[in-house]
C-alpha cells in the first residue's frame, strides 16, 4: 500500500532546463554590462567557477548548487571585488528563473488528487533548501508539501542511501510504502529502488523497466492515480 509520494523538483515539477536558459541569458547580459566583458569570457569564467567549486567541495555536496558561492568565485577570476555584485548576480539569476517557472502539465491535478486521498506529499532534492522553498511557492504547491529533504540537510546527494533514509524517516513510512518520482534514472529512480522505495521515472527518454510517467496529465484517471500502468493508487 502506498502511503506517501515524494517528488524531485527540478525537471520533475517544472522544466528546469528551459528556465535555466532564460536565467543564464539574463545573468550573461548583466555581467557583460557590469564588468565590460564579452560573451565568451562570461561563459569561460562561469564554467571555470563551477569546476573550481566542485573541486573544492567535492561532487557530493549541496554547495555545488549554491549560485552565490559560484558567483563569488566568478568575481574572483574577473578580479572584481565582491561588494554587492555577487548578491546582485544571485538575484538576477534566481529571480529570472523563478519568474518564468510554471508547473508541468497535469501536476496540479495530481497534487490535488493526492491531497483528496490523504496521501502525504514530500520533496527530495539535491539542492539548497531556501531556493527550493521559493520554487515550491512559485509553483503553488508549497502548502501541499508536508516534508522536504535536501542534500544540504543530509550531507549527501542522491542516490546515497542516507538521503533516502532521511526521506523515509521524515515521511514516517516504510520505504516500500513510498513512491519517489524524479527525472534522473540513476539518482531518483534507481537510488530510491535500491533503498526499497518505488521509483518512478518522469519524462523518460528511452524504454525502461521502471514505471514511467510521460506526462502527469495521464496520471489521474477515473479518480485513480497511475504511476506507470502497474503502480496504482485507488
Amino acid at each position: 500500500m502506498i502511503k506517501a509520494v515524494i517528488f524531485d523538483i527540478d525537471n520533475t515539477m517544472y522544466d528546469y532546463d528551459a528556465c535555466n536558459e532564460v536565467a543564464m541569458q539574463a545573468l550573461k547580459e548583466y555581467c557583460m554590462s557590469a564588468f565590460s566583458i564579452c560573451e565568451e569570457t562570461f561563459y569561460k569564467t562561469f564554467t571555470k567557477a563551477q569546476e573550481t567549486i566542485k573541486r573544492r567541495t567535492g561532487s557530493d555536496c549541496a554547495a555545488n548548487h549554491n549560485r552565490l558561492i559560484r558567483f563569488q568565485c566568478m568575481l574572483d577570476f574577473l578580479h572584481v571585488p565582491f561588494s554587492s555584485y555577487a548578491l546582485k548576480m544571485y538575484h538576477v539569476y534566481w529571480d529570472t528563473l523563478i519568474d518564468v517557472m510554471k508547473p508541468e502539465p497535469g501536476l496540479m491535478d495530481l497534487i490535488k488528487t493526492l491531497q483528496k486521498k490523504q496521501i502525504p506529499i514530500g520533496i527530495g532534492s539535491d539542492m539548497t533548501a531556501y531556493i527550493q522553498y521559493k520554487k515550491l511557492e512559485k509553483l503553488g504547491v508549497l502548502d501541499a508539501v508536508s516534508q522536504m529533504t535536501t542534500s544540504e540537510e543530509t550531507g549527501v546527494e542522491k542516490p546515497a542511501a542516507h538521503f533516502f533514509e532521511v526521506c523515509t524517516e521524515k515521511m514516517k513510512c516504510k520505504p516500500e510504502e513510498i513512491v519517489f518520482i524524479g527525472d534522473s534514472l540513476r539518482k531518483d529512480v534507481q537510488g530510491a529502488c535500491q533503498y526499497g522505495m518505488r521509483g518512478v521515472w518522469y519524462h523518460p527518454q528511452k524504454e525502461s523497466s521502471y514505471p514511467c510517467i510521460d506526462s502527469y496529465e495521464s496520471c489521474v484517471r477515473q479518480g485513480n492515480i497511475y504511476f506507470g500502468e502497474n503502480l496504482i493508487i485507488e
